[in-house]
């Protein structure tokens, strides 16, 4: 693998790259095109945790399907779009999908246990957490970032926690969570930055089947060893499923990770924070749920960080199509 701090090649349009000139790691101010695909994607997301509410099964085989019937949908768009990426393409040019696809499966073996060992707020604060993750990743890879994005990064999880509400509880379980939480940021961040990488050499399609298979297998696999069934539901639940599927999944994921060699992970793990003043909306229309006393100033610090960070990039070429 090459140095991190090593310019990358430009978004891959097949095998073929361009000659090198930035970091993938760095952050820079996306297009309108980009500024357009993550609204959409965002959108999607915010969808997740409402319809996730509304399930039954397990959160495991929630993400398994999601993640298995995702590769399956964009199968056919490698196949059929994308079949010349495929040509002389070799077995370490996917190294890094793969390792996307452990982290994203870490990263759901993590997180959704912490939601009931620690309080929903203290969870979902934590996990949102994942851009300063990889904003460290690319400093300490040599990457320098500007002031202003440290500023936006911080004012943005701030303005989480705020709307998460965050309460402390105390007690060994509660930490236990607590520690879980963050770890699924941490290995949220490792994903983004293992898929920006990937992204070098490989189109959306291609990362995604790779990623999205290999944290399929992963999650599969977890779940026969903690004895979940990954069949067996309601037609109501295998609705919800698909539905999470389109919208966070394919809507959501594919998404961001299509302008995810054009601006940088840490953008893209700004652009994930603002899930959580849309959930909470969805939440308001789908279950009535009303937004917590500080929702309202937790979104507009939200918006503001990502604000601040988006302008201290520099423009960049917009990413390829699907």
């Amino acid at each position: 693998m090459t140095d991190p701090a090593a310019p990358p090649r430009s978004p891959a349009r097949g095998v073929g790259a361009a000659a090198p000139s930035v970091s993938p790691w760095a952050v820079h101010r996306p297009g309108g095109r980009d500024v357009a695909l993550m609204a959409v994607a965002v959108i999607g997301v915010s969808f997740s945790g409402p319809l996730t509410a509304l399930v039954t099964t397990s959160f495991l085989a929630i993400a398994f399907w999601r993640n298995a019937a995702g590769a399956v949908l964009l199968l056919p768009v490698l196949l059929l779009r994308e079949r010349a990426t495929l040509t002389g393409l070799r077995a370490r040019q996917l190294v890094s999908s793969v390792v996307a696809g452990l982290f994203l499966a870490a990263h759901f073996a993590a997180w959704l246990p912490s939601l009931s060992m620690t309080t929903v707020a203290a969870s979902t604060a934590l996990v949102t957490t994942t851009p300063i993750w990889t904003a460290l990743a690319a400093r300490v890879s040599g990457v320098r970032l500007p002031r202003q994005v440290w500023w936006g990064l911080a004012l943005a999880v701030f303005g989480a926690a705020l709307i998460a509400g965050v309460d402390v509880t105390v007690s060994w379980t509660a930490l236990a969570g607590d520690g879980l939480a963050l770890l699924g940021a941490i290995c949220a961040a490792g994903y983004m930055l293992a898929g920006a990488r990937a992204r070098e050499r490989l189109t959306t399609s291609a990362y995604a089947v790779v990623c999205y298979s290999t944290c399929a297998a992963v999650l599969a696999l977890a779940a026969l060893v903690v004895g979940v069934p990954l069949a067996g539901f309601s037609a109501r639940d295998w609705w919800l499923i698909a539905a999470i599927t389109v919208c966070a999944q394919l809507l959501g994921h594919t998404l961001l990770n299509l302008v995810l060699s054009s601006v940088g992970p840490t953008v893209v793990g700004l652009a994930v924070l603002l899930e959580v003043p849309g959930a909470l909306l969805v939440a308001l229309v789908l279950l009535q749920q009303a937004p917590p006393l500080l929702a309202l100033p937790g979104m507009v610090a939200v918006v503001i960080g990502v604000a601040l960070v988006i302008r201290a990039g520099r423009p960049t070429p917009e990413a390829d199509p699907v």
